[in-house]
């Protein structure tokens, strides 16, 4: 299982490593908030990252479009969809290290669409995950899970 996973991990790096020179992202070390224009319509951009995460072999825990359940509250929201996901092997690894990581696994990426109709998929820096639990002994995976999330959001530029 775990030899498969670095298998798995090891693929996706590498496709990491090919995509990142075309990928654009917008990094706020403010608030770690990453944001991906996406070429695509919100449901497309979502197909998309599911389609990547499948073929990654990454575990995929849903999706909640937000915007469905704010319109039924009564709310004007444009299309939102939260999709989570993640490899428990490498992100439990963030919470051995300090519980509270927890709050930030599984991986979440929010696809939105903004007031002008672009689309983009925002997800927090793993960099900044880091440092926001104090964790320091854990950069390697920390840096293989920004691998991962820059591979999986290049699908959609």
């Amino acid at each position: 299982m775990i030899k498969t996973m670095k298998s798995l991990l090891a693929k996706s790096l590498l496709a990491a490593a090919i995509a990142l020179p075309a990928a654009v992202a917008h990094a706020d070390a403010g608030n770690g908030i990453v944001t991906v224009k996406s070429k695509y319509s919100v449901s497309e951009t979502v197909k998309r990252i599911k389609r990547d995460v499948a073929k990654k072999g990454i575990t995929f825990f849903g999706v909640i479009d937000q915007a469905k359940l704010g319109n039924a509250a009564g709310n004007d929201v444009r299309p939102s969809r939260l999709v989570m996901f993640g490899n428990p092997a490498l992100g439990t690894t963030f919470i051995t290290a300090n519980p509270t990581a927890g709050l930030d696994w599984p991986v979440r990426v929010l696809v939105y669409q903004d007031a002008d109709g672009a689309v983009y998929a925002a997800y927090t820096d793993f960099d900044w995950i880091a440092k926001r639990h104090g964790i320091m002994n854990r950069a390697k995976e920390f840096g293989m899970a920004t691998e991962v999330i820059q591979s999986v959001t290049s699908t959609v530029k």
